[in-house]
């Protein structure tokens, strides 16, 4: 072997080629290989690293894919393209092709937010307002689809130019699955696990779509007005109370704040009235049959017979003397044994004025068939 033949070996070995990308970020998803004229010398060696896929682009077109290892790059290792190419008879001087590393890695911790609050319709409160955030996290599950669909012939691509199309798109299908689900407005919050879940299955194929696996998807919080969850808070409370008990327990409240109220006399007046007006109806409320007291059993009924009706008595004049009260049994006594006559004159509570025992109605039975004829003269 000649001297020249020796020299020429060893550049060969010194100047192959070794490809290779070392990532020192933590947002770089894909990066271009940048040589001269991107020509890469025959036998060069591929090193492909954990968490890495290498992508030859030649023309614009996807050729070979490769997965983590080393390789030796030569018409067996380049078959698709040897074929683009047209290499039959294999290659000894350099060759052109586009080199992207694509960062396999789980990239997580990605934040995503309804910049505007959408509206839902709910059968009880009507069109509602709702925010919603939370997080995510996606891997490249297919690196040449990706180069080809997003990336293009960007040589530094991060996931923050990724970032905004997936947040787009996850607030798009996350508005359309709340809005499918067709749950009640209070459930939102206390269901975030499913619902992630569902949301998760719906935005998969989206994803998959451009080469992207959505690995997690979490919903942390669902925001609304504060004026609706008092709302809804009140609603909640009005649906396992008890409506008779919720509503003594607001009349007692009143009633409190309008004692305490310092505001003057009217106010003290005002105070007074609202708190006599509330009485009442708490009042009423108690006393209706069903209800209960503050935490009671309910109100029981007073048993027995009603009060006995008020006996009507009377006065009955005998020689010029007021005489009685007597009841009507013993005033019909009287007038049987001639103590009094029917022009005796009687009162009792209610007439104007004394009247001829003939006179009242209710006495009139005592007139008969028993009155004895007058006495004979002598």
């Amino acid at each position: 072997m000649s001297i020249f033949d020796e020299i020429k070996k060893k550049l060969s070995h010194e100047f192959i080629d070794i490809v290779e990308w070392l990532d020192t970020t933590n947002d770089t998803i894909v990066h271009r290989f940048e040589r001269y004229q991107n020509e890469i010398k025959n036998n060069a060696q591929l090193i492909v690293r954990e968490g890495q896929t290498a992508v030859f682009i030649n023309e614009g077109q996807l050729a070979d894919v490769f997965k983590p290892g080393t390789y030796t790059l030569n018409t067996q290792n380049l078959p698709i393209l040897t074929t683009l190419k047209g290499w039959k008879y294999g290659f000894d001087s350099p060759f052109k092709a586009e080199v992207y590393f694509v960062n396999t890695r789980l990239f997580t911790d990605e934040k995503w937010g309804t910049k505007n609050p959408f509206m839902l319709s709910d059968d009880r409160f009507g069109l509602v307002e709702i925010r919603a955030f939370g997080t995510y996290s996606f891997r490249i599950n297919d690196p040449g689809k990706f180069i080809v669909d997003v990336v293009g012939t960007d040589g530094n691509f991060t996931n923050y130019e990724i970032n905004e199309h997936l947040k787009s798109l996850i607030v798009t299908r996350f508005t359309d699955t709340v809005g499918e689900a067709n749950l009640p407005i209070e459930l939102y919050a206390a269901n975030t696990s499913e619902l992630s879940e569902t949301c998760q299955e719906v935005m998969q194929p989206e994803f998959n779509r451009v080469g992207i696996e959505l690995e997690k998807f979490y919903i942390e919080n669902v925001s609304m007005p504060e004026e609706l969850k008092k709302e809804i808070f009140e609603y909640s409370r009005l649906d396992k109370l008890d409506m008779g008990k919720l509503a003594q327990f607001k009349a007692a409240k009143a009633m409190e704040l309008a004692a305490k109220n310092e505001g003057g006399t009217a106010g003290a007046g005002m105070g007074m009235g609202m708190g006599f007006v509330l009485a009442q109806q708490m009042g009423g409320l108690m006393g209706q049959p069903g209800t209960q007291p503050f935490g009671g059993q309910p109100a029981q009924q007073p048993q027995g017979p009603p009060p006995m009706p008020t006996q009507v008595t009377y006065f009955y004049a005998v020689n010029g003397h007021q005489l009685g009260p007597v009841a009507f049994d013993k005033l019909k006594e009287l007038f049987a044994s001639r103590t009094i006559n029917r022009d005796s004159l009687i009162w009792k509570q209610g007439m104007a004025s004394w009247t001829a025992l003939k006179e009242v109605e209710e006495l009139k039975s005592f007139l008969g068939g028993n009155t004895p004829p007058p006495l004979p003269t002598a």
